[in-house]
């Protein structure tokens, strides 16, 4: 039998860190994944909202450094949970089971900013640098080096 499962997608919120009675951490957090495909008529793609469990050092690592917006990889399995809620109903939840949670994006990427982005100190921007060494080049290609 196989039962895994790997889903890419947004935090919805803050993962929620808990600890069982004995100790073991748990790690509970929901992915907004959207779906590979558009609708026929050209709207917007659906989006899944995927409940997630962490358990132990996977647990702990996400609560640690994943917040609400990160993009995250996350490799598990499917679960489904049989419980009764409070007026005696009998429910059924889905959720990954997550062996491995991985960064989707870089940190300076979830935080707005871009690898190519000038620093901004308050209101002021500093200019773009301006490349010196630039040259124009005939339009003969047997002066281009390579």
């Amino acid at each position: 039998m196989l039962n895994h499962i790997t889903i890419m997608g947004r935090l919805v919120r803050d993962p929620e860190l808990r600890r069982t009675g004995s100790g073991v951490a748990v790690a509970s957090f929901s992915l907004a994944v959207d779906r590979d495909f558009s609708p026929r008529d050209g709207g917007e793609r659906e989006t899944d909202f995927i409940d997630c469990v962490a358990w132990r050092q996977t647990g702990e690592f996400v609560s640690k450094y994943f917040t609400k917006g990160r993009m995250a990889v996350v490799s598990g399995r499917l679960q489904i949970r049989s419980w009764t809620d409070k007026d005696g109903n009998k429910r059924r939840t889905a959720e990954v089971v997550a062996d491995n949670v991985y960064f989707g994006d870089s940190k300076r990427e979830s935080d707005g900013g871009s690898y190519n982005a000038a620093p901004s100190y308050g209101s002021y921007a500093a200019p773009a640098p301006v490349a010196s060494d630039f040259a124009m080049l005939e339009d003969d290609d047997a002066q281009l080096p390579f």
